[in-house]
């Protein structure tokens, strides 16, 4: 079957996106449009069930979204890049508009700043409102006003519909709209990594339980994971079940439901689960998360998956980061199997930029690694349930835009 995207945003905006990504790959694009920003909430909620993926065509619905806690599946949002800027300048070039005075909210303001040098446009008089959460299209509005009264501006560049709606009678205004290049290139990054999320869903997941005698009650612990329960050889307990059960259980790999009761009832209880593409790979894995539980204590779960990710879990875990400090970054260190030092310099990063999130570009420069490695740490505290993908950037650079991670360290 082919996958269901649900489209959402402003009305025409929705209806580009669907006319330009109609023809991308297996997906099959559902409009959801709304008439304002206030209602993406509800259309969000009314997605759920008929959409394998969520578009969104702005950083605005999406982030109302994403904060109202909506997003519990793969979700991205069309960028507005420097080159969707230059086009609007271009055109109000030709128009014989003066582009040297300009106010421009939502981009960024050093995409912004290079877009007009670049484009050897002057810079001074050009004033920029970017993005963060909690501003609304009453704030935007009034920016703009501002910049008209007080700097002069003589064009208004919006991203948002409402805004533009409630400028166009009282200055010059022009609405931003995402590019086909933008429209193509997130819908290609999402229908991949929702695809992807779907196989990985499908991967084989074996548990190793070792216990020092046996337990009448873990049949039933393991009930939540729809699976089977064996005996080893060696005495070991042998359970299968999938990722996709397992991540949910789990509740993303940050915590075992039944360890503590494990822990309560045996001098000690390791819990090793391995994810594979084949019960052979999962089995190996699982006997390494097993071998790995024994080495932090006396009770304790690891999750194994490929590329040597380990997810340590406690009992008592709750998928919280734990307390700040050096205790509460040794345990999650331990936890995403990274050392202290990198979490300490990856939430220096996140600290330098709370409202931007973190890519795997930027993570790649500050801890000068390679950006695959960059991207499997960020995978590591996705894992852990610290960092949630929020969309997709274009940083100025072809081919697909890199996801965009909020971080809570």
């Amino acid at each position: 079957m082919p996958l269901t995207v649900g489209v959402i945003g402003p009305e025409d905006l929705v209806h580009k996106v669907v006319a330009v990504g109609g023809g991308v790959g297996p997906a099959q694009l559902l409009p959801l449009p709304y008439r304002h920003e206030d209602e993406t909430l509800d259309v969000t909620a009314a997605a759920r069930g008929r959409a394998d993926a969520l578009l969104f065509t702005g950083v605005v619905p999406h982030a109302r979204a994403a904060a109202a806690g909506l997003l519990d599946g793969p979700a991205m949002y069309v960028p507005y890049n420097g080159a969707t800027l230059l086009r609007a300048l271009v055109e109000l070039l030709r128009l014989g508009h003066d582009v040297s005075r300009v106010s421009i909210d939502t981009l960024r303001r050093e995409e912004v700043l290079e877009t007009l040098t670049e484009a050897k446009l002057p810079t001074e008089h050009v004033r920029v409102l970017p993005y963060r959460p909690g501003l609304t299209s009453r704030d935007l509005v009034d920016f703009h006003l501002r910049a008209r009264e007080e700097d002069h501006c003589r064009v208004a560049i919006t991203c948002l519909g409402s805004a533009f709606h409630a400028l166009e009678h009282r200055t010059h205004a022009v609405r931003l709209a995402p590019s086909r290049h933008s429209i193509l290139a997130t819908l290609q990054a999402l229908v991949l990594a929702t695809a992807g999320q779907h196989s990985g869903d499908a991967q084989v997941a074996l548990g190793i339980v070792d216990l020092p005698g046996g337990d009448t009650r873990l049949a039933e612990d393991i009930r939540p994971l729809g699976g089977s329960l064996a005996e080893l050889p060696d005495g070991r307990r042998l359970v299968v079940t999938t990722r996709g059960v397992l991540e949910e259980v789990t509740e993303r790999f940050t915590r075992i439901p039944f360890l503590d009761g494990l822990a309560a009832r045996h001098p000690t209880a390791h819990v090793g689960f391995g994810l594979g593409r084949t019960a052979a790979e999962a089995e190996a894995l699982a006997r390494r998360a097993v071998s790995r539980a024994r080495a932090v204590g006396d009770a304790a779960g690891v999750v194994s998956l490929a590329d040597d990710v380990d997810i340590v879990i406690a009992p008592g875990a709750d998928g919280a980061a734990g307390p700040a400090g050096p205790a509460g970054s040794a345990l999650l260190a331990r936890r995403v199997g990274l050392n202290a030092h990198t979490l300490d310099r990856l939430r220096e990063l996140a600290a330098a930029d709370p409202g931007g999130g973190l890519t795997a570009h930027a993570v790649a420069e500050h801890l000068s690694v390679q950006q695959r490695t960059a991207r499997r740490i960020l995978k590591r505290l996705e894992r852990a349930g610290v960092a949630v993908p929020t969309g997709s950037r274009q940083e100025g650079r072809t081919g697909r835009p890199p996801i965009v991670y909020r971080v809570d360290l």
